[in-house]
């Protein structure tokens, strides 16, 4: 559902709850942060339970990070610990830590919504039909989304001809010994194919200044308003309620 969507009212919404996890210290709007977001995967985007759950281990794994920070090497901070103080966990440092703990997964799962839901190519289109991004960077952009992939059937394709070539087939994922011998090859790929990418840019005279024509560029629809008052609405909700349920 959210795939449809114009890719700018998205961004713009994400940036928006980010900025609001950052600047709001409360644990319970961080939790509800969290719920909306992995609701609107498992809901909206039909998405498996077990993913989204995945996708939190690594944003816990930086939030337990400001969580020890917090309880070991704390220095008082009166806004953070007064409004800490106020939540029911015990120790004011402790509260801290697990507003930050759940804010970095907040933050990492508004992202995460994003990037699933979001085409990078037409993301690109649209921030050079609407906020003029310079061809040059977009076609740059387009070149960097297309290398990893590349990359990997490079490699692919390199451990099958050395296959190949001792008569026997490949494992089924390199070992630390073969990994470092594909260093080179890869790197001369990405040579040559950076090479290649500078002789297209200057062919299709992406230069600054130059009128130029985007294809299949998304357009801004009116459900596109619908999702920007709706997630504001989400926002406002959000911020209200946790204050009201007094968690944070």
């Amino acid at each position: 559902m959210l795939s449809m969507l114009h890719p700018l009212p998205k961004l713009v919404m994400g940036l928006i709850w980010i900025l609001a996890s950052i600047l709001i210290f409360d644990l319970g709007f961080q939790l509800i942060t969290i719920a909306l977001a992995a609701g609107t995967l498992i809901v909206l985007e039909r998405r498996s339970p077990f993913l989204v759950l995945a996708l939190m281990v690594p944003f816990a794994l930086f939030g337990f990070g400001f969580f020890t920070t917090s309880v070991l090497f704390r220095q008082d901070s009166p806004i953070a610990l007064q409004m800490a103080a106020e939540t029911p966990f015990g120790a004011s440092a402790v509260s801290a830590g697990l507003i930050l703990f759940f804010r970095a997964i907040a933050c990492g799962m508004v992202s995460a919504v994003f990037v699933l839901t979001t085409d990078p190519g037409a993301l690109i289109k649209a921030l050079m039909v609407h906020w003029r991004l310079p061809p040059s960077v977009g076609f740059a952009l387009f070149q960097a989304l297309n290398l990893v992939p590349d990359l990997g059937r490079q490699m692919q394709d390199t451990r099958l001809a050395r296959a190949m070539r001792r008569g026997r087939p490949p494992r089924r994922s390199p070992g630390p010994a073969e990994l470092v011998s594909l260093i080179v090859p890869l790197l001369a790929y990405a040579i040559r194919r950076a090479g290649r990418s500078a002789l297209a840019m200057e062919a299709r005279g992406l230069t600054p200044g130059g009128k130029r024509t985007i294809t299949n560029a998304p357009m801004l629809k009116q459900h596109d308003a619908v999702f920007a008052i709706l997630s504001a609405s989400a926002l406002v909700f959000a911020i209200f309620v946790s204050g009201s349920i007094s968690i944070g």
